[in-house]
């Protein structure tokens, strides 16, 4: 199995970015498309959107753990679309978030891909959803992230 691992830095506080993982109007405003979570131990989720090429795509899973505003751990499965050696497949993501000077440090983790290719594409694909997260919370109002 392979893992792919990316690092990012966000200019809003920890308790902001974990709130874009973990509500469904969060998850739409940067992975795009129509979202559903319920963000406990054992609860949902399924993502449904499309690709730069127009493709339409549907992850879902559970969240395996929630640790408030510091790791949110997640199944992840392919229902549409996606790479196809990953199709039925189950995998796992992981985003930690660390409090640094200006924001926060995001690391995220996609865990147990099949091969080098799958691990690839993903990483075409969390790079272009994280830097869209990125820049939405730079676009967050200052009132929205104070203490």
């Amino acid at each position: 199995m392979t893992n792919l691992t990316l690092v990012r830095q966000i200019a809003a506080r920890p308790s902001i970015v974990f709130e874009a993982l973990t509500t469904a109007d969060g998850i739409a405003s940067w992975w795009g498309g129509r979202a559903e979570i319920e963000a406990r131990v054992g609860g949902a989720y399924r993502v449904r959107f499309r690709s730069h090429d127009g493709r339409e795509h549907e992850v879902c899973g559970e969240c395996l753990e929630v640790t408030t505003p510091v790791r949110l751990v997640m199944s992840y499965r392919w229902a549409l679309g996606g790479e196809p050696e990953e199709f039925g497949r189950v995998s796992r993501i992981e985003f930690v978030l660390r409090p640094i000077e200006g924001g926060t440090e995001l690391t995220f983790t996609h865990a147990d891909l099949r091969n080098a290719a799958s691990q690839k594409g993903h990483e075409g694909g969390w790079t272009g959803a994280l830097a869209r997260l990125a820049r939405h919370l730079t676009s967050v109002p200052l009132e929205h992230d104070r203490d």
